[in-house]
């Protein structure tokens, strides 16, 4: 299964794109909705296929306030995420996403949990979704079997106004860039010769297995990925920019932490 990621300016927007998704004979265990806020406020609107029983809507519909579940239907998850707030998370890598963001669960239900799919999970874009979600934007998530299926459920999420995953990781950096400029050039540091492995750096400290450890507990999987980079990269200057950024990518998800704690 491949993960196909459509990022969507409002929640009417994320809905109306699983109500085609769905339309085109996509099952509800393949599709995850991630939209801002809680679960009375934000999921009684998603479109069902009025042939489907019970139908992605019907099963949102029967969803009581923020922490009784679906007799049926998929996963229904209210998580506090750092940095992010609330977010309601529906659909079988709703329990995936939140356990793999260290969001703190308010209520994870659904007649379908106990076959949840977390295999496909993009652990490493996920602070992407969350970034998203940080703007009050919506992710919706497809799951597809091949190549072929993943073109087109991009096609589709597309032409329903959605930006790709890769957009929004480039409008996530460009908000961080000129920060992170600034620190690394303080001490007399070029870094646009150095951007690349510093980001390189600063993302791979998001990732979702190693983001909670100590320092400690990372260094290992750090080097290694060092030494991955300068073999792929003969006579560059990988480990000290690589290195400097992944430290501050600790730091970044550490503030996002305090944040949620503060809040």
């Amino acid at each position: 299964m491949k993960a196909v990621t459509g990022v969507f300016r409002s929640s009417a927007d994320a809905q109306r794109a699983v109500g085609q998704i769905r339309l085109a004979g996509v099952q509800e265990d393949r599709v995850t909705l991630l939209t801002p806020g809680t679960p009375e406020a934000k999921v009684q609107s998603v479109p069902a296929v009025s042939a489907e029983q019970p139908g992605m809507g019907k099963a949102i519909g029967a969803l009581v306030g923020g922490a009784a579940g679906f007799s049926a239907g998929p996963l229904v998850v209210a998580a506090l995420i750092p940095g992010v707030g609330p977010i309601t998370a529906i659909g079988l890598l709703a329990g995936a996403f939140a356990g793999a963001a260290g969001a703190g669960i308010g209520a994870a239900v659904g007649g379908k949990a106990e076959n949840a799919m977390t295999d496909g999970l993009p652990e490493d874009e996920l602070f992407v979704y969350e970034d998203a979600l940080r703007k009050g934007r919506s992710v919706l998530i497809v799951m597809a079997e091949d190549g072929a299926e993943a073109a087109r459920f991009r096609e589709l999420l597309k032409a329903e106004g959605a930006e790709e995953i890769d957009a929004a990781r480039e409008q996530w950096w460009i908000g961080l860039r000129g920060a992170e400029q600034e620190h690394y050039s303080s001490d007399g540091k070029n870094f646009g010769d150095d951007e690349k492995f510093y980001r390189m750096g600063f993302e791979s400290a998001l990732h979702a297995r190693t983001r909670c450890k100590e320092y400690d507990q990372v260094m290992g999987e750090m080097n290694a990925q060092i030494e991955d980079l300068e073999s792929e990269y003969p006579g560059a200057n990988v480990a000290e920019p690589f290195q400097r950024g992944y430290e501050r990518g600790r730091d970044y998800y550490q503030h996002l932490c305090e944040e949620r704690k503060a809040a």
